[in-house]
């Protein structure tokens, strides 16, 4: 991620200042074009081979020409390869864009590129002038209210949250030792995928789900199908009210849907629920000090516009924390942009 951030800003100091910010605006145009070949299955029809154009068109009922002009818009950035005059095979990028991949960012792809959502960055304005979301002002209800009354547009949302789960969960379990914990809570931890690849990890751990009584009513399938589903207990209710008790927490792209007012009243729920010396562990990418690029300062537009929340730099975590009765112990970096912020009471 580094170095492919690195090169990019390296290739940007050659270019004429012109040139850049133009390649920066045309970054929309990347947004649809990514999620026009992944809803329409590209990388899975390239899965055995490179095709044609022709090939690729005829099996998705789309115009010939104008696919080309897509994935030879794609593969200038690296997802796809031609091969030769209009003939395309997949790249470990595209590969990621498969529907079977270990790494599948497929759900997140076309979430990003969906119209209502796309829509809602064309209100970015309205957040940078009153601080309140564009998704409220745009849709006329805050993100998840909408999301409860659009089944459909939900199941989008959740797809892209399952994919981000499964690429990093690996990363989590390698770079955190939860020997020695008993009782892990997962809180807002969706149908349990990070919990379960934890659990399954440390074999002598238990679990507790904690959701939303409907996300937590189709949680069992998982659990079942991880192996883990004896030692997890499953708990509906309302992070804003409490939060079941435990050894440990650990939270996973949660935080930074809030701002720091409803994050301090969760962190304060888990802090009264919490063991004496357990710890609390937050999964997010913690935005670096400085110009240096990152997927975080991207990642904080989205929180910006859409739900209100924010990332946050490391100073922000700790002061955060320690609003909310926690000091904060260490930041543990992983093999993605997502880091492990450790807490314990203060």
């Amino acid at each position: 991620m580094n170095n492919q951030t690195n090169s990019a800003a390296a290739m940007q100091m050659e270019m004429p200042p012109e040139a850049v910010l133009t390649n920066i605006a045309f970054g929309a145009m990347m947004t649809q074009a990514l999620s026009v070949a992944g809803k329409l299955g590209i990388a899975d029809l390239l899965a055995d081979g490179e095709k044609t154009v022709a090939e690729l068109a005829s099996a998705t009922d789309v115009h010939e020409r104008s696919l080309y002009r897509i994935l030879r818009s794609l593969a200038g950035s690296g997802v796809f390869r031609e091969t030769s005059a209009q003939t395309f095979a997949n790249t470990p990028v595209s590969d990621a864009l498969r529907r079977d991949a270990a790494n599948s960012m497929l759900g997140g792809v076309i979430f990003m590129g969906e119209q209502w959502h796309y829509n809602v960055w064309g209100n970015m304005m309205h957040s940078v002038k009153t601080g309140k979301t564009a998704w409220g002002a745009t849709h006329g209800a805050e993100v998840f209210d909408w999301f409860a009354a659009h089944a459909e547009e939900a199941e989008i949302f959740n797809r892209a949250m399952t994919d981000m789960s499964v690429s990093v969960a690996p990363f989590i379990v390698e770079a955190y030792d939860f020997s020695g914990i008993e009782t892990l809570a997962d809180i807002a931890g969706g149908h349990g995928y990070l919990l379960s690849q934890i659990l399954r990890a440390n074999p002598e751990m238990n679990g507790v789900l904690f959701d939303v009584p409907p996300v937590i009513a189709g949680a069992a399938s998982l659990l079942e199908k991880e192996s883990v589903a004896d030692r997890v207990e499953t708990v509906a209710g309302d992070f804003f009210r409490e939060v079941p008790s435990a050894d440990a927490y650990i939270m996973k792209h949660i935080i930074h849907d809030w701002d720091d007012e409803k994050s301090v009243a969760i962190l304060k729920n888990i802090n009264r629920a919490m063991a004496e010396n357990g710890k609390l562990l937050i999964v997010e990418t913690v935005v670096p000090e400085g110009n240096e690029p990152h997927y975080s300062k991207l990642l904080d537009l989205e929180m910006l516009t859409s739900p209100g929340g924010a990332e946050r730099t490391a100073e922000e975590y700790r002061q955060l924390l320690e609003c909310a009765g926690f000091r904060l112990t260490r930041i543990i970096p992983t093999r993605s942009p997502f880091s492990i912020v450790e807490a314990v009471k203060a």
